[in-house]
Formats: structure tokens, C-alpha cells, sequence
């Protein structure tokens, strides 16, 4: 029905035949939509509400004033408009608790004609809303996100235009000043090619994101691999890394393969154990376990630990590790070398890898 105000008792009987009324194969129609949706007289009480919407609002009390649980000006004031010159009304609204959802709402005039037996008013208003929560969020991710960029390589590129303008200048025949000077623009430039790599690195990941791998991997190979390439680093933090075998072994062929893409699942691996070497390196240990397990429905699974012994991390972090460019300890990351989309690239392989 394209016009709400216009609805035809007609074609509902028509579509609905098992209805009893016109009443009833509205609110059958209303049953069957996907979206939440309500019945309300022209004051705000209910009268009706599909499933999805009691997942909104709460199973609400017949006759109840829908603005006794949607405390929002907004649907008080389209309400009283729509009953006052019987136009469709449409608004965005934003629920701030529990968590913040935002929704798009629909409200329109109705008029049904009721049975002899039904005390409902023949004027009513039809209330959809369609959730905007994820929209909202994915606007909000790549506005952070341009904004994060930009000023991610801004910091660097500065530094690096100062230093030349330096050595140009003051500096043009000062030995001292210009070794010292092109070893912190050497820093910086390689500071913006991890970034660039790692942004390049995700947008790859992003396109195929929907394309599951099917190569056989062995997994017991790739972090014998990592933990090899990594030790020097370990060592040179002095940092001891143990990698151990459960449930499996070398002599094992079937224990330790998983059908993956070999240099994803390295990036996956490499970046869970630098992170634990790099800001758990107080704890002088990290722990990397490779067990082979079985889930409840006796499915078998591989399970990668990665442990370290540093300081952790706040409880009110941990929700936001995975976003792109967020760090725990700006300052820290940084000087090691961090670019802040490590985990958000961690998190969409193993995504891809369901």
C-alpha cells in the first residue's frame, strides 16, 4: 500500500481472507512485516505491536501510552500533528538506553472499518521503525576513519617537511645536525610506509572479506615460523617466548590444518605476538599454546593462545581494541612503532576465516 491514508478495505480482504475483518487483516499485516511496527489510537495508546517492535519498546499493556516507555518529544509531537491534518509523518530518533539506537519512524493515518463486536475507534495511526544503528555506526567508522588517516600521516609528514627545510637552512653544513636530523626523518618515513601498508593491508582484506579461503594450512608451520622471525625482537626485549603443542604433536599430520590463506593467518599470528612482546615486556614471558580441542557438538577445532605477563589492559578498553586507530597508550604505541590497525586487521581475517 503506497498511501496509508488511502488504504482500501477491499484488497486487504482480498489478500486475507481467513480475516474476519478489516481490523483483523491489518493487524495480520502488521504481524507479518519485518521491521517493528505498532497500532495506536489517535491519542498514543496501543492497541497492536508485531514482535520486532516488543524487542524495541517492551511487550506493552494494551491502552498503554507509548510515551510512557519512548520517553521522546519528538513522537509526542508527530503524533499530534498527524492527528491534527492527517498527513503521514517521518523523523529520526535516537534511543539512548541501554546502548544507543537510532531509528528511522514512520507514522500514518489509518482508517479501518470496524465490527459491530470491536470497541476500535476507526481513525488510527500506523507506526513503523526501520533501525538505522548500523548505518549510523558505519558513517560515524569512516568519518573517524578519515579523519584518524589524515592526521596519522599529517604528524610524520610534518616532521619530515620541518627537517628538510632545516638541512636546507640553518642546518645546511652542520654534519651532526643532519645525521641526527635525516635518522628521525628515516623513523618517520618508515612510520608512514607501515601505515600506508596496513591501510592497503585492510582494504584488501575488506574486498574479499565475503570470499572464505579453502587452501590447506598448517598452522603448527606458521607460528614455528612467526615465533622464529620474532625472537630476535623477543630477545633483544628481553623477553622469553615459549611455544608449546596440545593435543597434537609434529607427528601428527591431521592435527594442526585448517583450510585458511597462509600469509593472513601469518599477519594474524605476527601481530597477537609482537603486541604481547612490545607492551607486555615487563612481564619478561610470553606464552604462545596451539592446542587441538573439540567444541561442545564434538566438532573439531584448533585453539591459538597468545599470553603474556605485562601490565593488561582496563576493562573499559577492551570493548574498542579491534576499532581502527585506537590505542590504549597513544604515546606508547607510537614509539613502538604502532599504527593503530593491527587488531581492526587481525579481526577482519578472522572474519574471513569464519
Amino acid at each position: 500500500v503506497q498511501d496509508p491514508s488511502n488504504l482500501s478495505v477491499e484488497p486487504i480482504q482480498k489478500a486475507v481472507p481467513e480475516a474476519r475483518s478489516p481490523y483483523e487483516a491489518l493487524v495480520s499485516l502488521i504481524a507479518s512485516l519485518p521491521d517493528p511496527c505498532l497500532l495506536l489510537h489517535p491519542d498514543g495508546r496501543m492497541i497492536y505491536q508485531n514482535e520486532p517492535a516488543s524487542d524495541v519498546v517492551g511487550k506493552l499493556p494494551l491502552d498503554t501510552k507509548l510515551s510512557t516507555h519512548l520517553r521522546a518529544p519528538e513522537i509526542h509531537d508527530a503524533i499530534a500533528r498527524l492527528t491534527a491534518d492527517r498527513h503521514p509523518v517521518k523523523f529520526e530518533f535516537m534511543r539512548p538506553v541501554p546502548a544507543e539506537r537510532w531509528y528511522e519512524i514512520h507514522m500514518a493515518p489509518v482508517s479501518v472499518q470496524t465490527s459491530a463486536e470491536r470497541t476500535v475507534p476507526e481513525d488510527l495511526i500506523v507506526m513503523s521503525l526501520h533501525d538505522l544503528t548500523q548505518r549510523q555506526r558505519l558513517d560515524r567508522m569512516r568519518a573517524d576513519f578519515v579523519a584518524n588517516a589524515s592526521h596519522e600521516l599529517r604528524t610524520p609528514l610534518a616532521s619530515l617537511i620541518g627537517f628538510i627545510e632545516t638541512l636546507q637552512g640553518p642546518a645546511k653544513d652542520d654534519a651532526k645536525a643532519s645525521e641526527r636530523f635525516l635518522d628521525i626523518m628515516a623513523a618517520q618515513s618508515r612510520r608512514m610506509s607501515r601505515l600506508l601498508d596496513d591501510l592497503l593491508s585492510l582494504n584488501r582484506i575488506e574486498m574479499n572479506l565475503h570470499i572464505r579461503p579453502d587452501e590447506r594450512i598448517d598452522l603448527a608451520d606458521i607460528v614455528r615460523h612467526v615465533v622464529d622471525s620474532l625472537r630476535p625482537i623477543a630477545e633483544e626485549s628481553k623477553v622469553d617466548l615459549n611455544f608449546e603443542f596440545r593435543g597434537g604433536g609434529d607427528d601428527d599430520d591431521s592435527g594442526f590444518f585448517v583450510a585458511g590463506a597462509r600469509d593472513e593467518l601469518i599477519q594474524v599470528v605476527q601481530n597477537l605476538v609482537e603486541n604481547a612482546i612490545k607492551y607486555g615486556q615487563d612481564g619478561k614471558r610470553v606464552d604462545i599454546t596451539l592446542a587441538r580441542s573439540e567444541k561442545p557438538d564434538g566438532v573439531g577445532q584448533l585453539r591459538l593462545e597468545v599470553r603474556d605477563y605485562g601490565p593488561g589492559i582496563a576493562p573499559e578498553h577492551v570493548p574498542r581494541l579491534t576499532e581502527r586507530f585506537y590505542r590504549v597508550d597513544v604515546a606508547s604505541s607510537r614509539e613502538k612503532g604502532g599504527t593503530g590497525l593491527g587488531l581492526a586487521i587481525v579481526k577482519h581475517i578472522l572474519n574471513r576465516h569464519h
